[in-house]
């Protein structure tokens, strides 16, 4: 299963645009500057801060985090695989750490 979504990865990869690639590099730099602004201004605390508190809780391993601003706070989506595999979104807080939900996929 691991290998299929592996290759379907590579595969989609693959057929990318390089304008379509640049427009993604843009994406991921517009996505990174707005997290360090929130960080510089006190709306958001660090990932690493954030993760180091709550790590033991996840269940599993972070594969991905996005920080997303949802009515003026910002949140961060973790996708965590647990050790049965199963894919879970975790959504924490930003600026207090606090877990709010989770949803498994």
């Amino acid at each position: 299963m691991m290998m299929t979504r592996r290759a379907l990865l590579l595969a989609s990869a693959a057929l990318l645009s390089g304008a379509a690639l640049a427009s993604a590099e843009d994406d991921i730099d517009d996505d990174h500057n707005e997290a360090r602004r929130a960080v510089e201004q006190g709306r958001a605390r660090p990932l690493a801060e954030i993760l180091s508190r709550i790590q033991p809780r996840l269940g599993g391993k972070v594969i991905g985090v996005e920080l997303e601003r949802e009515h003026e706070r910002y949140i961060y989506e973790l996708k965590v695989v647990t050790a049965g595999g199963k894919l879970r979104e975790i959504y924490v807080d930003a600026t207090t750490g606090e877990m709010l939900t989770s949803e498994e996929e």
